[in-house]
């Protein structure tokens, strides 16, 4: 498997994390199927860190650990954002 750095750079690093959707829909990143859909739909910092673990877990492995972590952090965050301003 190939390393994240040969593919892609800090910007695409940094605009998967606070524009996960948009990445995702204008990149090179494959798409797809109905789960991808879901993920893309309902929680896209989770579907950045399956695909991560996925295509880079054997060659970085610290990058797939910080993605998981704002995945996990990034989804509680707006999903108790959202909560609170439906009330």
């Amino acid at each position: 498997m190939d390393s994240f750095w040969l593919h892609h750079g800090l910007w695409f690093i940094l605009f998967m994390c606070f524009f996960p959707r948009l990445t995702l829909l204008f990149s090179s990143v494959p798409f797809g199927g109905l789960f991808w859909w879901l993920g893309w739909v309902f929680a896209p910092r989770l579907l950045v860190a399956i695909l991560a673990t996925y295509n880079y877990w054997d060659t970085n492995f610290i990058l797939c650990v910080l993605a998981w972590i704002w995945a996990l952090a990034g989804e509680g965050t707006e999903k108790t954002v959202v909560v609170r301003t439906a009330r």
